[in-house]
């Protein structure tokens, strides 16, 4: 694993975790779970090895109940080629090396295993970090960071290779939920235990004056019907453990039949 600058305070990051309500504050987590279950009933694949690897445990042990419930720290406790299929579930934004994460993953897949990563994509919560941006600037003159950087969709996708897996997909789920107020939403994201756990976070308490500012441009800029919007991008990538049996793209040059003929169409040749 390559040094990577510290990212996520995991004291902070278990602290808001411990701290979530599990009764009200999971259904983006059971959405994805969903999700996950009825991309895993569309593969003709009976897994008998499965892993989660989740920071709620509790929740993500009703996705599959003989899975192994692994938990997302830096170093993932997976054994090399143990498993079939391993879910990373909807904790990759908090992580400091995610292609190491998923290098993991994939070193933890028997021949032509499955990964199923679920992570939030670059949409997520676009509405609020451009209202905190705006107030913060307007009242102190500068930024703090304030929400964990999560990846677009192009770049998450690419992650896929650059950690060995066959056969990469990365497709989008954007869901939007709506609050009576900013307040609500952020209300919301503490019981969901997605409070701010950047290392380089601010360490006293915010002024009032900022959230306050904050509500009321989220209001002007995004209301509807009465209602402010949130934005939770759900990003699914998905690749296979290299094996022999998958397809295998043809050299180039190797083709034995012209394009033209398949078309019933003719050829010209272009001018020099």
């Amino acid at each position: 694993m390559q040094n990577n600058p510290r990212l996520t305070d995991t004291n902070a990051l278990r602290r808001n975790r411990a701290r979530a309500d599990l009764t009200t504050g999971m259904f983006l987590h059971e959405a994805a779970i969903t999700e996950v279950q009825d991309r895993l009933n569309m593969v003709n694949r009976e897994f008998t090895a499965p892993a989660v690897v989740t920071g709620f445990p509790g929740v993500w042990s009703t996705c599959l109940p003989n899975a192994k419930l692994i938990s997302d720290n830096d170093t993932l406790d997976l054994q090399p080629q143990r498993h079939d299929l391993v879910i990373h579930g909807l904790g990759l934004h908090w992580a400091d090396d995610p292609v190491g994460q998923i290098i993991q993953c994939r070193r933890a897949l028997k021949d032509d295993g499955l990964c199923l990563v679920v992570t939030f994509g670059g949409k997520t919560l676009h509405e609020l970090r451009a209202s905190l941006a705006q107030a913060e600037a307007e009242i102190t003159g500068g930024l703090s960071p304030r929400v964990a950087p999560m990846g677009e969709i192009r770049d998450l996708g690419a992650l896929l290779q650059r950690s060995g897996l066959a056969l990469p997909v990365a497709d989008s789920l954007p869901l939007k939920v709506t609050y009576e107020s900013p307040w609500a939403l952020m209300n919301d994201l503490r019981s969901m235990g997605e409070g701010n756990a950047l290392i380089d976070r601010l360490r006293h308490a915010t002024r009032r004056s900022i959230f306050t500012r904050a509500s009321e441009i989220y209001t002007e800029t995004f209301m509807e019907a009465g209602r402010v919007p949130a934005t939770f991008e759900l990003i699914f990538l998905t690749g296979w453990a290299p094996d022999a049996s998958q397809p295998q793209p043809l050299r180039p040059g190797s083709a034995t039949n012209r394009l033209a003929d398949a078309l019933s169409t003719p050829e010209f040749k272009l001018p020099k």
